[in-house]
């Protein structure tokens, strides 16, 4: 486990600064707006391509202070802002963040002079949170919520903080109602303290670069701040909070600091819209009492998309699409050979519909990958499994091998009794699911199945220039071949002359065919 290291020098506090990751990005990548009212920013961002950056929300004229904070929205909301936050391509995103996990991590202490995040400290009335720009994200919402607040919160058993992603529905100027339902160390660390009639400390960053979301949804057994700077691959400043012992990215642009209330879940919070594209019932959450809000001078505020009709282009899919496929990699890792790819589909809320792409060695393989991929995720549905020669992120390559490699009858894998994601609409009462996987696989590596010229994919002939160009007949002499081993021995770049000798060798009665349709001579 890495160890905090007290005050070595100064850290870096600007690189991975979520104002400094944004002045990065391209006019393909960030929309920069006006000032706006709250009730049109969640239509802004609703289907957009791009982040957006307001100038203002909901600020009245002459408004300073929090009431006065830019906002940006969207920002994880795309594959390919997360590769430029890893600073990778899209296609190298998964190996990149799989890369990082593999390195140590280290966290540096700093004081609170060298924490920008608490440049500004607002205590007692001051800390208001009907002073940020929180919007209502859709429309039968409960209130306006604040949805990009990463927590954090100290296990005071081992000593580890706790990092995840929460969403605050407003309910006064200090008090939010907080969703933790979901099974999580948060939940059972909040409920072991709700059990000695105590509170739990909490604090919720606002404004932070994406490799801190990726690193948030992340579920691996250790201290979770370990993790983060992981995937900084770079010192992770932490500076303790103002009013309670936990520890936070000094380069945060803003922190809430609060307590979650020891008297559980009492708190009537949602409805919402949720990840899965539909909203969410109204629950009994805990309630959340605000102590301090700190910030940087210049803080950016920050909201994040979670559900509506595009759901690929929400904040929450993307990023719980990259955390399975890290979660998928690695189960497959023990179950098949040779693992070539894997796609969570974003669309699907970020890992219903799961792709993977081996290469089978040895029968079975394809139904081992399934099964391993049905056990890793509780959230997984549906898994495709296809041969490398397929690009899993590509919706018409997978159309191809689902019309031309999968038979219901043999290739259809169901398991039921599952655990299920309460969530899902179609559950309809029921605890627990059936899943499917799909075997997208060609027949050859499937018992008794041999490979033949139906089964070979289509390309694009290519020119040879050979060394010693030969003739077509002495080519033939020598072995079967098909027209463009043909044009490669003879260095043809027509073909047109090479239609005439066929046809020349036929009139003499010795021009032969194989069933795969090569052409050979009798002697």
């Amino acid at each position: 486990m890495t160890r905090a290291v007290e005050n070595p020098g100064a850290p870096d506090t600007e690189r991975f600064r979520l104002r400094r990751f944004l002045e990065t990005l391209p006019a393909t990548e960030l929309e920069r707006v006006g000032p706006a009212d709250l009730i049109d920013v969640a239509a802004s961002l609703e289907g957009n391509p791009r982040a957006v950056l307001f100038e203002s929300a909901g600020a009245t004229p002459g408004a300073i202070g929090l009431s006065a904070l830019p906002l940006v929205g969207n920002v994880n909301a795309s594959r390919s802002r997360l590769a430029l936050a890893f600073e990778t391509t899209e296609a190298g995103l998964l190996d990149e963040v799989r890369r990082r996990l593999t390195q140590p991590g280290k966290r540096v202490r700093v004081d609170r002079d060298q924490a920008p995040v608490q440049q500004v400290v607002l205590t007692g009335p001051d800390a208001d949170m009907t002073c940020l720009p929180v919007h209502l994200q859709h429309a039968l919402d409960g209130a306006p919520y604040l949805s990009a607040g990463i927590d954090y919160a100290l296990d005071p058993e081992s000593g580890w903080t706790n990092v995840g992603v929460r969403r605050l529905m407003l309910r006064s100027a200090t008090a939010a109602g907080v969703d933790v339902q979901a099974p999580s160390d948060l939940r059972a660390l909040y409920e072991r303290q709700v059990a000695q009639g105590k509170p739990l400390p909490v604090a919720f960053t606002v404004g932070a670069h994406p490799i801190d979301f990726v690193a948030a949804v992340m579920r691996i057994p250790t201290d979770e701040l370990d993790v983060l700077a992981r995937l900084r691959a770079a010192p992770l400043p932490l500076v303790k909070c103002v009013t309670n012992d936990v520890l936070v990215p000094a380069d945060a642009e803003l922190v809430i600091e609060g307590f979650l209330d020891a008297g559980g879940y009492t708190e009537q919070e949602g409805p919402y819209g949720e990840f899965l594209g539909y909203y969410g019932e109204v629950k009994k959450n805990p309630l959340f009492h605000v102590t301090a809000i700190t910030h940087r001078h210049d803080a950016i505020f920050q909201t994040a998309t979670i559900s509506g009709r595009t759901m690929a282009r929400t904040d929450t899919a993307q990023l719980c699409a990259l955390r399975a496929e890290v979660v998928v990699w690695k189960a497959l890792e023990s179950a098949v050979r040779e693992v070539h790819a894997v796609h969570a589909l974003a669309a699907t809320g970020g890992s219903f519909h799961v792709r993977v792409a081996i290469r089978s060695r040895v029968p079975g393989e394809a139904g081992n990958a399934i099964a391993a991929v049905f056990g890793c995720l509780a959230n997984v549905k549906h898994v495709y499994v296809t041969d490398p020669d397929i690009d899993i992120f590509s919706d018409e390559q997978m159309e191809w091998a689902m019309a031309t490699r999968f038979s219901a009858d043999r290739d259809l894998v169901i398991q039921s009794g599952l655990r299920a994601m309460p969530l899902d609409p179609t559950l309809e009462g029921e605890r627990t699911w059936t899943k499917a996987g799909f075997d997208l696989t060609r027949p050859p590596g499937r018992p008794g199945a041999t490979e033949s010229l139906w089964q070979r994919i289509p390309e694009p002939p290519k020119a040879v220039s050979p060394e010693s160009p030969a003739t077509v007949e002495a080519l033939l002499l020598a072995r079967a071949c098909f027209f463009i081993d043909l044009m490669h021995g003879t260095g043809s770049r027509d073909g047109r002359e090479i239609v005439l000798a066929l046809e020349s060798l036929r009139a003499a009665g010795r021009l032969q065919r194989d069933d795969e349709g090569r052409y050979r001579v009798g002697a």
